[in-house]
This record gives C-alpha cells, structure tokens and sequence, in this order.
C-alpha cells in the first residue's frame, strides 16, 4: 500500500470519528428532528382491547411506533439513529396513537382499525426499514396478517348494516 494511500485512509478515520462526536452534541431540534422524545414515554395509556393473540402481534409489529410504550434500545440514544428513530415514533405517534384511544369515540377507533387494515394490506405497515435489521420478528405472515384482518374488520359489517338501519325510513304507524 502507497504511503500516500494510508495517509488518506488515516484522514478519513480521524475525519469519521470526529464527525460520530459532533453528531452526538449536534442539537438535532435545529433540523426539526423532535429529541426530546428520545428515551422518554408518555403516561397515557389505554388498555388495548383485542384478543390476546392479536394483542401480541401489534406489540412486537406496532406498538414501538404507535403507542406511549415504545421499547427504547441502546442505540436509540445515539446519533444519527436516535434521530431517525426519534422521527418515526413521533410521526406514528401523531398518525395513530393506540394509547390515547380512550380519547376517542368507537366509530372512530372502528375507523382506525380499518385503515390499519389497509396500511398492512398494501404492505405499508410495518415498514421495511422497521423489519430490517433490527426487528425482523416484526415482519407479519400469512397467518398474522389473518389474525390481525379479523380483529380490523370485525365490526365492519356491523357497523355497515347500523348505518343502513339508521338511514332506512321508518315505517309509519297504522292509523286506527
């Protein structure tokens, strides 16, 4: 190797560690990355009400992003990724936050339910980089993507044919 190729290579470590230490005091919120979330949950909770089964599914697949009980590993406190982390809970958080759901009326939590069904439909939920590579028991099957289908839509047909009752006429009373 050439004395000048080492020289370089030296350059470019020194200039990578340097960099990793400036990103760990850099204050991210100048770039609109929301860090005070990092490490921190909020009290709210709600007591999730499907089955046990589905229940499992959504804590290892959703409740990271969409709860206030986030599991905060080791390298979420460093820098970049505790950014890049830090931006997608709060952004799933504020989408849908399954933890504030006692904030909200049953049609809308019915509402919830669906468009979660069409985000996992469409291959949406959970995302790749999620999956990859740190939580890859996050990835649904076939029989997950059954489970959870029936849980979401459970009260669809239902609330369907409430809504048909409620906008069918009613019938008059016979006039004695």
């Amino acid at each position: 190797m050439s004395p000048r190729l080492k020289k370089l290579i030296k350059l470019a470590v020194v200039a990578g560690v340097v960099g990793f230490v400036v990103l760990q005091v850099f204050p991210a919120k100048v770039i609109g990355i929301p860090t005070q979330d990092i490490g921190a949950n909020p009290p709210e909770r709600f007591p999730f009400d499907g089955p046990p089964q589905v229940e499992a599914i959504m804590r290892r697949a959703c409740f990271d992003c969409h709860t206030n009980e986030t599991r905060w590993p080791l390298y979420a406190r460093i820098a970049p990724g505790s950014w890049l982390m830090a931006r997608d809970i709060h952004n799933g958080r504020n989408h849908l936050n399954f933890s504030k759901w006692a904030d909200s009326e049953e049609d809308e939590r019915q509402d919830d339910r669906e468009n979660c069904w069409e985000q996992i439909e469409a291959g949406n939920m959970p995302p790749w980089f999620y999956i990859l590579p740190f939580h890859p028991d996050a990835k649904l099957s076939d029989a997950d993507k059954a489970t959870l289908k029936a849980y979401f839509l459970k009260n669809k047909k239902e609330k369907k044919d409430g809504d048909d009752a409620k906008k069918a006429p009613a019938k008059e009373a016979p006039k004695p």
